[in-house]
């Protein structure tokens, strides 16, 4: 089990964050979050991270908006995640993620994120120098952004079945980046990797966490 600290962006704006794992742990993972907070899966996904040895801050980006905000995982937390997420500027955000990872206490640093988290891991990789490696789980946003060229190995997971992410814009982010390591899952949807979302997909969520820390054991 982790705790919740307190950070400071560079802009001086405080927030919270989930932090899980040992502070000398050889791993260090930013891990961002969906728009519906730091739900209790995503603090299970840190303490994941944490049991195989790594030292994790998931930080609080609606802090800046809502403080302690925790949605739902229904049609109407969905709507508020999306009216909080219009409100929090990108630039802002990547204040909080840059803090989170001067937070751990390793020289290399990895981000991880979920669905708005994912599309968030690919900007950090893109727009910032923190983190030597990104691994983002059905980022919505990715696509719109393939222009954006990442200063870090990057590991992309799509589920084949996701309407909010079609094979056309997985295929565009392909065309754009080949060396990006990208791995669709068959029969997967939206989320597949959520325990507390109904699309959740056992085998699909079990083989991309493999795959993500075997990505990290390789670049961190």
């Amino acid at each position: 089990m982790g705790s919740i600290i307190t950070l400071s962006a560079a802009d001086r704006h405080q927030f919270s964050a989930y932090r899980a794992g040992r502070p000398d742990a050889p791993r260090a993972v930013v891990v961002v979050q969906e728009i519906f907070g730091i739900t209790p899966y995503i603090r299970a996904v840190c303490d994941h991270l944490a049991s195989n040895g790594y030292q994790v801050i998931a930080p609080a980006i609606f802090d800046r908006v809502q403080r302690d905000a925790i949605l739902p995982y229904t049609p109407e937390g969905m709507k508020e995640g999306l009216e909080l997420r219009a409100k929090v500027p990108l630039e802002k955000t990547l204040l909080d993620l840059s803090a989170a990872a001067e937070g751990l206490t390793t020289e290399k640093k990895g981000i991880m994120g979920f669905c708005w988290g994912g599309t968030l891991a690919w900007e950090a990789a893109c727009r910032t120098t923190d983190f030597a490696a990104a691994v983002g789980w059905y980022g919505g946003g990715i696509a719109a952004e393939r222009a954006l060229t990442p200063n870090c190995p990057v590991q992309l997971h799509f589920g084949a079945e996701d309407a909010h992410i079609p094979p056309s814009d997985i295929d565009a982010i392909r065309d754009a980046h080949e060396d990006i390591e990208i791995f669709v899952y068959e029969g997967a949807d939206h989320g597949f990797g959520c325990t507390d979302r109904a699309s959740y997909n056992e085998a699909a969520a079990t083989l991309a966490m493999q795959r993500s820390l075997s990505f990290f054991e390789h670049w961190l």
